[in-house]
């Protein structure tokens, strides 16, 4: 009976150590592909030309909406790392839908920097602002299904505070409607890039109210 179960215990040892490495792997090569994205984001920058001060000046101001959409995908890049970073550093293991989930995931993170091309050209504002709007908000929907496996599957260390995947999942349902919004919002007006940030924002404010609100109540 003893020897028996210490013939077992180095099993279940063993397979907790390759689930917690095969986690780390995943997250690790996240890591990279982000990485790889914002510096594709990076090369793509158009380079100022001329040969006077006056020129390059004239030459950069007409790539203003190539660098404007180069910021805006930064921002963009670095919220879907710092969700990521803020999930991941609780799961310790993986099965095959989180795997799966977070390779799509990563293919829109790496399609990024080609959708930035698509929105910072010129002409057929509505085609290119749809096409990028789509892409974000694939990625924010992958993100929300990823973060809703952990806890579903067991995938996060003992202890975690359900909490921080639910508000993951909230924040990331917001992004992708403030997203989803803008697209027919592009039809009548080119400052449908507002939604992007008035929907996750009164979102914000909301919640905070919701919070004190909260507080107060615990406080009487």
């Amino acid at each position: 009976m003893d020897a028996s179960s210490d013939r077992e215990l180095p099993s279940t040892q063993e397979d907790l150590e390759i689930r917690a490495v095969s986690a780390e792997r995943l997250t690790f090569f996240g890591d990279a592909v982000v990485a790889i994205a914002l510096t594709l984001l990076a090369l793509e920058l158009p380079v100022p030309e001329g040969s006077t001060n006056s020129e390059m000046w004239h030459s950069a101001t007409s790539h203003r909406d190539s660098y404007l959409a180069f910021m805006i995908s930064f921002v963009v890049i670095a919220a879907h790392w710092r969700a990521h970073h803020r999930v991941f550093r609780h799961v310790t293991a993986t099965n095959s839908r989180l795997t799966s989930f977070t390779m799509y995931w990563l293919l829109t993170l790496v399609i990024t920097p080609f959708a930035t091309d698509v929105i910072g050209g010129h002409g057929a504002f509505q085609f290119r602002f749809v096409f990028y709007a789509v892409v974000q908000s694939a990625a924010c929907l992958l993100f929300l299904l990823m973060v809703r496996e952990i806890p579903r599957d067991g995938l996060a260390r003992p202890g975690t505070a359900p909490e921080i995947f639910s508000r993951s999942i909230h924040r990331a349902g917001m992004v992708a409607l403030g997203f989803l919004i803008s697209i027919p919002v592009s039809l009548v007006t080119r400052w449908a890039y507002v939604c992007w940030i008035v929907v996750p924002l009164v979102d914000s404010v909301i919640d905070a109210r919701k919070g004190r609100t909260a507080r107060q109540s615990s406080q009487d």
